[in-house]
């Protein structure tokens, strides 16, 4: 997995980029206040770490255009589990 991040700061505009493997993907609900569930993909790599959080809208769309899309990759694999 590669992570790119641009950010601007008083110095101008500072580009970070890394990469590492995907470790975990977390599911927070929240029953209390619902607005405020998140999906996270967890990463680490040799020399850094870090959380891509997503709002619950915001994943069902990278679901979506990956559903329409995963034609193009040469070999994929959907995994389910039973709970």
């Amino acid at each position: 997995m590669k992570v790119k991040v641009k950010k601007q700061n008083e110095d101008g505009i500072v580009r970070l980029e890394s990469s590492g493997s995907l470790k975990e993907i977390l599911i927070n609900e929240d029953f209390l206040n619902p607005n405020d569930e998140s999906i996270a993909i967890c990463f680490r790599g040799k020399n850094s770490s870090g959380m891509i959080e997503l709002a619950p809208k915001e994943f069902e769309i990278l679901a979506k255009e990956i559903e329409k899309k995963k034609h193009l990759f040469k070999e994929f694999k959907v995994m389910k589990f039973k709970k």
